[in-house]
């Protein structure tokens, strides 16, 4: 292990803190973004917008925003994986053990496992969303050049 940049080793503690982390973040703004558009529309939340399935679709008002809540959360899980795993590598594992998380979390609101066509698609594509966009900024940040001289520069 000399010879590599960073150290990989399975620290168990470090990986549960980030799994938690990862899913307050998730539930935390997927709450904020749906609490902010149903005040626009004028709508109670309610925890079914977060986790029953019946109520995600087209034909509703209420399904369409939270339709986009989700899909704004996305991009906000996507900063949190920038921020707290900081790694390309880890973050589409994350983001599937978010969303794997989630969907038990409906199992067991609704006491059936989600069965509409629109929650499946809907989850597919922040899956998609939330790790390509995570995985940029990681990579990014990763790629970013290393400064090796910290005094600043005189003019020759």
């Amino acid at each position: 292990m000399a010879g590599q940049f960073r150290s990989y080793i399975w620290d168990p503690v470090l990986i549960v803190s980030q799994i938690f982390l990862m899913q307050l973040i998730y539930y935390s703004f997927l709450g904020l973004w749906i609490a902010v558009l149903d005040l626009v529309i004028h709508y109670s939340p309610s925890l079914d917008q977060i986790f029953n399935d019946e109520i995600l679709g087209f034909s509703s008002v209420p399904g369409r925003v939270s339709m986009m809540a989700f899909i704004m959360n996305s991009w906000t899980c996507a900063l949190g994986l920038l921020y707290f795993i900081r790694r390309g590598k880890q973050c589409l594992d994350f983001t599937v053990t978010v969303h794997l998380f989630h969907l038990f979390g409906c199992w067991i609101y609704t006491s059936h496992l989600p069965y509409t066509f629109t929650w499946w698609l809907l989850n597919m594509v922040c899956i998609a969303l939330m790790a390509v966009i995570g995985e940029y900024l990681c990579l990014r940040t990763e790629l970013s050049e290393i400064p090796l001289n910290s005094a600043p520069k005189s003019n020759v």
